[in-house]
């Protein structure tokens, strides 16, 4: 029998100790991975690499070839691959009879150079794909957990960075805070939206401005979200500017609400600070519709709440001072209750009969102001002028769906009428 030799090549043993310190694949997988390319070589040399043995140590760089033959008469070796004439066989062992295996090694040199360059392709090839599967099954049941990774280049389009394991991840600008601004070399903190793999090389995608992001970050605050004794019902956000959050106690000695504020706002504040300034309201849930709503308009005191369902919308009934904090400032606040909650919120002005003002219904502007835009400016609730010109501009523009020069004209057509 042959005596087995290790047979170092250079090149390969410089592939090996690469694809082991810096490719993060553990010692199973790789050496599957290298015998399987060897292999592989082997079948298009020979046309078969079924008689053979292939022993990979990928820890010193070495691997060992075994060809192995079947002893034949002389004369009758009809596949040299596979079998061996016995004066051969007994030039390697004098005892050597016919019907016996022989075992050789073979130089794996001796295959040529192309063989050699068709190792190292198929063996690149195989540890890129080994990386992208590994890479993926890494992050595919990550969705929606906070990693943290440092920032290593920004474009004009996205933030790449790259997490402790070199991998990279990607933060497009669409799911950036707006007043987001990162500094390479600087860490950043995001939730995993998303793992692409329909080309077969994984995009880790990030995102800051998700609902899921904002929860996240409440867990990690409020021990009692953590531990399951308050759940997040619901988080509309508008990324940057505001927030609210519903949130439900499962034991009633807890005030879910001052539980994730904190005292003095000391659990909020970290999260403020993470999301730019982005302020949070943390309302109470109930499965109460009405009550819901109302709660979700806050720091707008509500009279009372008509539901339509049949459209899903709200009519919600104020005292005139009160329009313009449900309404808000750019119309943020009535816009978050109404992702909050689902519904269509329009709300109106409910004058008291004893209420003494001097105020004018829209209707007798219609010589001034056209009778389409009197229409818009009374589905949302608008009707009279006074109500108009307690409304925020922007509301007045964003829900009308008018123009900026027809709200100002607007405005100064009914602010001329109390001046006069």
């Amino acid at each position: 029998m042959a005596t087995k030799k290790t047979e170092p090549v250079v090149s390969l043993i410089d592939s090996f100790k690469e694809f082991k310190e810096d490719k993060n694949i553990d010692r199973a997988t790789l050496v599957g991975v290298l015998e399987e390319c060897f292999r592989t070589v082997i079948a298009r040399t020979y046309g078969t690499d079924e008689n053979y043995d292939v022993i990979v140590n990928p820890d010193k760089g070495d691997f060992e070839i075994y060809r192995n033959r079947v002893v034949v008469p002389d004369g009758e070796v009809k596949d040299p691959n596979r079998e061996i004439s016995l004066s051969e066989a007994q030039q390697v062992e004098e005892d050597y009879e016919v019907g016996e295996d022989v075992t050789e090694q073979v130089k794996f040199s001796d295959f040529g150079r192309r063989a050699i360059l068709t190792l190292r392709q198929t063996l690149a090839s195989r540890i890129l794909e080994l990386e992208h599967d590994t890479l993926y099954n890494q992050y595919k049941d990550r969705v929606g957990e906070i990693v943290s990774a440092e920032v290593y280049q920004t474009w004009k389009r996205e933030t790449l960075l790259v997490d402790d394991e070199g991998n990279e991840l990607l933060l497009p600008r669409t799911e950036q805070i707006p007043g987001d601004f990162f500094r390479k070399g600087e860490n950043a903190r995001a939730i995993v939206a998303s793992v692409d793999n329909t080309t077969g090389n994984p995009k880790i995608i990030l995102s800051r401005t998700s609902p899921v992001f904002m929860q996240r970050l409440l867990e990690n605050e409020v021990p009692e979200i953590n531990d399951g004794l308050i759940t997040v019902r619901k988080i509309a956000r508008i990324p940057g500017e505001r927030a609210k959050i519903a949130v439900e106690s499962y034991d009633e000695r807890i005030d879910p609400v001052g539980a994730c504020v904190g005292v003095k706002g000391s659990r909020v504040h970290g999260i403020v600070r993470e999301l730019r300034g982005e302020n949070i309201d943390v309302v109470n849930y109930t499965p109460n519709i009405k009550l819901f709503i109302t709660r979700a308009l806050s720091p707008a005191r509500v009279n009372s709440v008509e539901l339509l369902e049949d459209e899903h919308k709200a009519n919600v009934y104020l005292d005139p001072d009160q329009v313009s904090l449900a309404i808000g400032k750019g119309g943020l606040n009535i816009k978050l209750a109404s992702m909050l909650t689902d519904y269509t919120i329009d709300v109106f002005r409910e004058v008291q009969e004893d209420e003494d003002t001097d105020d004018v219904s829209l209707d007798e502007f219609t010589d001034a102001i056209e009778p389409w835009i009197i229409a818009e400016l009374k589905k949302l609730g608008l009707e009279t002028a006074r109500d108009v010109l307690g409304a925020p501009r922007d509301f007045l523009i964003q829900k009308a769906d008018l123009e900026e020069e027809t709200v100002d004209e607007v405005l100064n057509i009914l602010a001329e009428e109390f001046e006069q």
